[in-house]
């Protein structure tokens, strides 16, 4: 383990001379969302592997409100010195500039991208009372009378799937927002909610006790924690992809040899076997990379939720 560390601390990039001494006091990575969500801890886990290789501490800052607006914003307004990073979700960085008006950042704009950190598919599950067992049957019902599907709130991966499987489908589906996806979830086990589309984790309880009948996953391939369950291309909807990502950002103007370091960094703590053994715990899937693949893959999601929420006439004023 220590000859892993010191190979990949001697492959970090060596910063120029000015910017030589960074970091030279702790650096915050904004949490746009609550203590205790899965992006804090999730930010909290990236936190602590990348302190020991900055030798800083790497305190996670709660900047929550507005769907993740007011923590993303914190940060394209900091100074891009690098001791403010952003640890953006697909939420932030792609579903909130196509849903909200006036959006105060720009995802392409307003950030350097340092790396993508994991990823997690949804699944849409329903009461076994439905008596459904597969997406054919879940849509037969709906060809029959108006079928109502619980997400996490407006504009999430939920959501938009449950969107995307109206489109790909041509049925129309009562899409039932909530606050807190823990409150859908008793109301998908007490009968008030048809179905619901919602995270692995959210729902393994309930899939395990039998109270909870997955339909299909929303990756482009199956879920590790749920081999058996089929995606929604497999069960005939072509093209139905859907999932949340997490990833890591610095305000614009950043320069590239502290991104370089930091996502290094990232990359390094994402390759030991206990960081990965914990976030596949977390129902997710690593993903790392580079910050040109991670421009990338914000530019394509940005164009797939706008195509979605504009189908779907998503919008949050």
């Amino acid at each position: 383990m220590r000859r892993r560390a010191l190979l990949a601390a001697a492959a970090l990039p060596v910063l120029p001379a000015r910017a030589a001494e960074w970091p030279d006091r702790p650096v915050r990575l904004i949490v746009p969302f609550a203590a205790g969500t899965t992006t804090d801890i999730l930010a909290r886990l990236c936190a602590a592997a990348l302190q020991p290789g900055l030798g800083q501490p790497v305190v996670a800052d709660n900047r929550t409100g507005a769907g993740g607006v007011v923590g993303t914003q914190a940060v394209a307004q900091a100074a891009p010195d690098g001791y403010s990073i952003l640890f953006g979700t697909s939420g932030t960085m792609a579903t909130n500039p196509v849903i909200m008006a006036a959006i105060p950042y720009d995802p392409l704009r307003d950030f350097a991208p340092i790396g993508s950190y994991a990823k997690t598919s949804v699944i849409l599950g329903v009461r076994p009372q439905l008596g459904v067992t597969d997406l054919a049957g879940f849509l037969a019902l709906a060809r029959q009378r108006p079928l109502s599907v619980g997400t996490a709130g407006t504009g999430t991966t939920g959501h938009l799937t449950t969107a995307l499987i109206e489109m790909r489908s041509g049925l129309p589906l009562t899409h039932v927002p909530y606050r807190d996806g823990s409150r859908a979830v008793a109301d998908l086990l007490n009968g008030t909610l048809d179905a619901m589309v919602y995270h692995p984790l959210g729902f393994l309880p309930h899939i395990r006790a039998g109270t909870i009948r997955p339909l299909a996953v929303t990756g482009a391939a199956r879920h590790p924690l749920l081999p058996e369950v089929p995606t929604l291309v497999e069960s005939g909807l072509a093209g139905a992809v859907v999932e949340g990502w997490w990833a890591l950002y610095a305000p614009a103007g950043t320069p590239a040899p502290i991104v370089a370091r930091l996502n290094a960094l990232a990359n390094a703590s994402l390759a030991e076997p206990a960081t990965r053994a914990e976030l596949e715990r977390q129902g997710l899937e690593v993903m790392g990379g580079t910050p040109e693949e991670l421009a990338t893959l914000t530019r394509a999601e940005l164009a797939k939720q706008r195509e979605i929420a504009q189908a779907a006439r998503i919008r949050v004023d």
